[in-house]
């Protein structure tokens, strides 16, 4: 048998299968993937204390405002505090894409007012919360993640991604899980007072309602946040973060040294709770650490949901908590790593798309592949390219570039226009569209938008 019947036999007839030149040339193969393995230790790279440089309300209507409207103050948890209390009035603002709109909205701002803190440029931005799932990677053994990135005038913009899927988990938790996320709410309304207090330490709150109990503030409402934004400094990037700040102690001085991040943990009754609460220690100390807050209230809770105990930790305090136990954690090892993962991006996120023909073709077939060509929207534009970073514990981080079909996914259907009554926002990759013109403008010379109005509708965002 001769060979061309041989390939026959197992491929079929070769001429009828194997694809035209100009077929190939149409059909490029997928994006390079780039992999970041766990690095060795090292040493711990430098890390600038962070500096605040502006803040911002989001109002029970979930607006985002440059006002301390929902600035709240420590107050003194009474004895015995139950945080089960006001469960039924909890108005629990809906799972969401945690977009980065607040955040940006802030930024600008900050650049509006030409605040010292930026005058040398910034590397990347992102909520407090990203961060945190970046910097304890390393620790992490159970749940993976997903990012989107995308790299604008070399600044590195960090967005968590959430599938539908993934917002129906979240919104359709089981009673008992949604129950025990309230509780730490509770403790929140029963440490946080709208004014600070006269009395050092602080006092515990009078009830603000017929029937509450002592020391209660006032019902859950979660659409309500006080937020800061820093600007800080890990190894050779700037960044800057934004994240949710519970409350500061005794007063208030447009820096974070009064801040207080308040926490709810089970009883500790044994050595096994013990490692327990000491592994979720990381989580509590990375982030207060990068937000700079120097203080975290913590109170320990039955099953029921009855306070036994508060106890207070120095953040700078907490890793010689861990330091030298089996299950201790080091957090030179997670500064390292975001290093690492940073220097990683800063590599291989570009803002070309990357196609398996390098481009090659007629111009007729570039614009088919999404490159180049009239009538290009901003879901294929050469620099609105969307990254995917997805974590896997105990492995490390891969990265691709996104399709253009998965772009579409990542704007989550916002093509402007208004849904349920409010207007949605124009994104180009996942940046708002207001921004992307400010900061490209910006970077053609041209002077960029400095209204906040630019970002009208981005108040429904989560904070970090």
């Amino acid at each position: 048998m001769s060979k061309r019947n041989v390939t026959e036999l197992l491929d079929g007839d070769p001429d009828s299968e194997r694809p035209s030149t100009k077929q190939r040339r149409r059909s490029p193969t997928p994006p390079q993937a780039y992999a970041l393995t766990y690095p060795a230790a090292g040493a711990a790279p430098a890390f600038q204390q962070p500096t605040q440089i502006i803040s911002f309300s989001y109002t029970p209507a979930r607006e985002l405002e440059f006002t301390d409207s929902a600035l709240r103050f420590l107050a003194s948890p009474p004895p015995r505090a139950q945080l089960t209390h006001g469960y039924d009035s909890w108005v629990r603002r809906p799972e969401t894409r945690p977009r980065i709109d607040g955040l940006l909205r802030a930024l600008s701002a900050a650049r509006a007012k030409r605040h010292p803190a930026l005058a040398n440029g910034v590397g990347a931005v992102g909520w407090r919360g990203v961060l945190t799932r970046i910097l304890t990677a390393p620790y992490e053994e159970r749940d993976g993640w997903d990012m989107n990135v995308m790299r604008v005038n070399d600044v590195l913009y960090f967005e968590e991604h959430l599938t539908e899927e993934k917002l129906r988990e979240k919104d359709d938790i089981p009673p008992r899980q949604r129950l025990q996320t309230y509780m730490g709410y509770a403790f929140e309304s029963y440490c946080t007072s709208a004014t600070p207090s006269s009395s050092n330490p602080p006092g515990v709150n009078v009830p603000q309602g017929p029937g509450d109990p002592p020391g209660w503030s006032g019902d859950v409402d979660t659409n309500v946040q006080w937020c800061s934004v820093v600007r800080t400094k890990l190894g050779e990037t700037r960044l800057v973060i934004g994240g949710e700040v519970d409350c500061v102690r005794g007063k208030y001085t447009s820096k974070t040294d009064t801040f207080v991040e308040l926490k709810t943990s089970m009883v500790i009754r044994n050595p096994q709770d013990e490692m327990r609460f000491e592994k979720k220690l990381l989580k509590f100390y990375m982030q207060s650490f990068l937000l700079g807050v120097p203080e975290i209230l913590v109170g320990f809770r039955t099953p029921g949901g009855e306070v036994t105990t508060t106890q207070t930790f120095r953040t700078v305090e907490i890793p010689r908590l861990v330091r030298g136990k089996a299950h201790g954690w080091d957090p030179g090892r997670c500064l390292a790593w975001g290093e690492a993962f940073l220097e990683f991006l800063k590599k291989h996120v570009r803002v070309r798309r990357e196609l398996g023909d390098r481009g090659e073709g007629t111009g007729e077939e570039r614009h088919e592949n999404g490159v180049g060509g009239k009538g290009e929207d901003e879901t294929t534009h050469p620099d609105a390219v969307v990254w995917r970073v997805t974590f896997r514990p105990g492995v490390g981080v891969e990265l691709r570039q996104l399709d253009d079909a998965a772009v579409r996914d990542v704007k989550g259907g916002e093509e402007g226009g208004v849904k349920d009554g409010k207007e949605k926002v124009e994104r180009v990759g996942f940046l708002p569209r207001w921004y992307w013109e400010e900061v490209t403008a910006t970077s053609n010379g041209v002077a960029a938008a400095t209204s906040n109005g630019n970002g009208a509708g981005a108040g429904q965002t989560n904070g970090g």
